[in-house]
Order: C-alpha cells, then structure tokens, then sequence
C-alpha cells in the first residue's frame, strides 16, 4: 500500500512540472515579443529617421518592410517637390502673369510678372483679397462676374502698360488670374490700322482726281489746250500712284527679306558715282550739289538696299530744299573703323518735336508741301529699316531756317577700307 501511493504522487508531479516549465516559457517568450514590439512600436512612433530595430522573424520583416515603404514613399514625395518646383519656375519664367486665388479671392500664390503687372507685393499681399488690392472699377466688376472666360483689356495699375487678363476655374472654388502685357501688341494694331488708313487715302486722293478727270473728258467738249492740260493732270497723278505702289513694294520686300549677308561686298565709290549722275539728271541744275567720297572702302550687305538709303536722303534734300540751294552728299571712313555717309542742305529746316516721327510711315510735317513735291512719306521709313538691316544708325539733326542733316553711321564690321580719299566733284 504505501508503494502505490508514492508511486501515484509521483506520477502526478511529472505533468506539473511540465506544465509550469511551458508556462515559464511561453511568458519568457511573450515578454521577449512584447519587448521587441515595444521596441518596434517605439520607432514607429518616432521620426523613423535611423535604422529599425534588428529584430529576427516576422517582427524583423515587418519593421523592414515599413522602412522599404517609408523610403519609397520619401522618394516620391522628393520626386514630386522637384517637379513642383520645376512647375513653379517656369511659371516663375514666364512673360505672362500667373496669380492663384482662393474661394475668397484671396492671393495664394503670384509670380514675378503679375506682381509687376498689377503692382503687387508676392509676399506681403499674399492672403489679401484681390479686389482690396486692385480696385479699377472695371477689374472688380470683372471679378465679381460670372467666369465667361472673356478676355478683359485695361490699363494696368502703375498706367505704364496695357494688360489682358483672363479668369479660369482651377481646383476646388480657386481661380487662376492670368494676365498679358499687350502694350506692344495694341501699338502694331494701331500702326496696322494707321498704315490701311493711310495707304487707303494717299491713291484715294490721285484716283479722285484722274476720276473727275475722266468724267469731264467723256461728258464735256473740252478744248485742245484743256484736254492737253487735263492728260498732264492725269500722267502726273498715275505716276504719284506708281511711286507710292512703288515705295510699298519696296518697304515690304525689305522687311521680309532675310538678313543681309556679310560676304557681299560693294564698292563704296561705285555707289557714290551712280548717286552723283542719279542726283545730278533728276535735279537739272536747280540747286550747287557737291558729291565726295572720304575714304575709299566697301560695304557689306545688299547693294540695292544700300543705294536706295542713299538716293532716298539725297532726294528728300533736293526735293524740300528751294531751287538755289546747296545740298552736300559726302561718304566719309569714321576714326574707329566705321563708315558714315551723310547729306546736308540749307533748306528750311524741320522743328525739334517732328524729329523723332520723321521716319513713320506716311508722317509728314507738311501735307501738302509733301505732295506738291511729290512725297509719299515712305522715304525715311524705308531708309531707317535698311540701316537697321545693316546693323547701323539713322541720325537726323535739324534747326528750322538753317537746314537739316541726314547721317547713315555704319559699323565697323560693315565697313573694309581701301583707299585714301578722292573728290568727285
């Protein structure tokens, strides 16, 4: 009996220990899991900006998976703050105005040029209301609207530029401000229109009188001696229509012509010669015409543009300048290598404030002196794009009642000297 019961005691003390030594693992192993989570968790609630926790098994790989998408989300993010700034550079680059407003029309974000378009400040102002900013009667009127998307022309704030702005619909309740300068565009439009205007008028003006013209000879008995005059009338004012068809085809060729070469040369002499028995075979003596040459060289550029600068100011002086009076035409080399021709008369001179219209096209400063001489007010303009075309200057200088001086100024790298200098006449 007592065998049996130590033999049953026993047998009951194998399965309790057994059962406390797997308790005392499982809590060793737990506490070890709970202090490598702690440990986990700890870095995960940091700024995740060193190494996760070198842990073994699945808590191992799961910090180091976190890490792998921590650093592929940091690289998109660095992706997309460079493409942000890229974006916001160019805006920044561009010659248009870029203004973003919030639901309020208040200023989010500017650029330089619509800063300086609408005269504000890309810091200071950013949060404030548009329409505090900018009060113009017609940019608030404008604002407030409905987003028609038409196009708003006005004068910018500062008054030194003509704006269009445009309103468009961005994100959520934002809108985009855009704005353009057109300053520059409204002025080619109105010389556009200017230039119609005035083409329209200077063979509207010849067409009416060859038409009154022609009605009178096919309705009246005209006389011998009256139907003689009215052909001259008529000769006169055809050949006024042909000169001005004349200077207009010219001017456009010129305008559209490429860039001239700097491998055709012209002989300045040769120029001057053909100016001197041009000159000389329209002006039939009326005024003392001296011609000379300084210098002897060669040009770079067209040679038929070239003449038609030179002819152009050498017939203006003959034609604005009274019968008997002196008109000087000289070429000269210039001391830092470049080439000057110029043209002087003692006619009447021209007041200070035409000076700076003279070479628009059609400006005159008499009208009608212009045309009874038979001007078609494209002359200057004609010479001031071929100087321009050959890199030079146009200089005028003028004093009523003493004359006027025309000077063509060239650029060395225009300009080859060749000899010393020869008078001509």
């Amino acid at each position: 009996m007592p065998g049996t019961v130590l033999a049953a005691d026993g047998a009951g003390t194998v399965p309790l220990a057994l059962a406390v030594g797997l308790a005392l693992v499982f809590g060793a192993l737990w506490l070890r899991d709970r202090h490598r989570l702690s440990r986990l968790m700890s870095w995960l609630n940091g700024p995740m900006d060193g190494p996760p926790p070198d842990e073994s098994g699945s808590i191992g790989e799961a910090a180091n998976r976190v890490q792998r998408a921590l650093r592929a989300r940091e690289r998109d993010a660095a992706v997309e703050r460079e493409r942000l700034a890229q974006f916001l550079s160019a805006i920044e680059a561009s010659p248009n105005g870029v203004v973003l407003l919030d639901e309020e029309d208040g200023v989010r974000w500017l650029n330089r040029t619509a800063a300086a378009h609408f005269g504000l400040d890309p810091e200071r102002d950013l949060g404030q209301r548009i329409t505090h900013l900018v009060r113009a009667p017609a940019f608030v009127g404008h604002m407030q609207g409905p987003d028609t998307g038409v196009e708003l022309v006005l004068p910018s704030p500062r008054g030194n530029a003509t704006l269009a702005m445009l309103l468009r619909p961005y994100g959520d309740r934002m809108r985009l401000l855009l704005s353009q300068d057109i300053t520059e565009r409204e002025r080619n439009d109105a010389m556009r229109r200017d230039f119609v205007a005035n083409v329209s008028h200077e063979i509207r003006s010849p067409l009416t009188v060859l038409l009154g013209f022609v009605d009178s000879m096919m309705q009246l008995p005209l006389t011998a001696a009256e139907r003689e005059r009215a052909l001259a009338v008529m000769h006169q004012q055809a050949e006024r229509m042909q000169t001005l068809v004349t200077d207009l085809l010219a001017l456009a060729q010129i305008e559209g012509a490429p860039r001239p070469s700097v491998e055709n040369w012209v002989d300045v002499d040769e120029l001057m010669r053909r100016l001197q028995n041009d000159v000389t075979a329209s002006d039939a003596g009326q005024h003392p015409v001296h011609v000379s040459v300084e210098g002897q060289a060669r040009l770079t550029g067209v040679e038929s543009e070239l003449f038609s600068a030179f002819w152009n100011l050498a017939s203006n002086a003959l034609r604005y300048t009274p019968a008997g009076g002196t008109v000087d035409i000289k070429w000269r080399l210039r001391p830092e290598g470049g080439g000057e021709f110029c043209v002087c008369d003692s006619g009447p001179g021209i007041a200070r404030e035409h000076l700076p219209r003279l070479t628009e096209r059609f400006y005159r400063v008499d009208a009608s002196r212009s045309r009874a001489t038979g001007g078609t007010g494209l002359g200057l303009a004609i010479v001031k794009h071929v100087v321009q075309r050959h890199d030079g200057e146009l200089l005028i200088s003028s004093e009523v009642g003493k004359g006027s001086q025309f000077r063509i100024v060239l650029p060395a790298h225009r300009v080859r000297a060749l000899a010393p200098a020869v008078a001509l006449a």
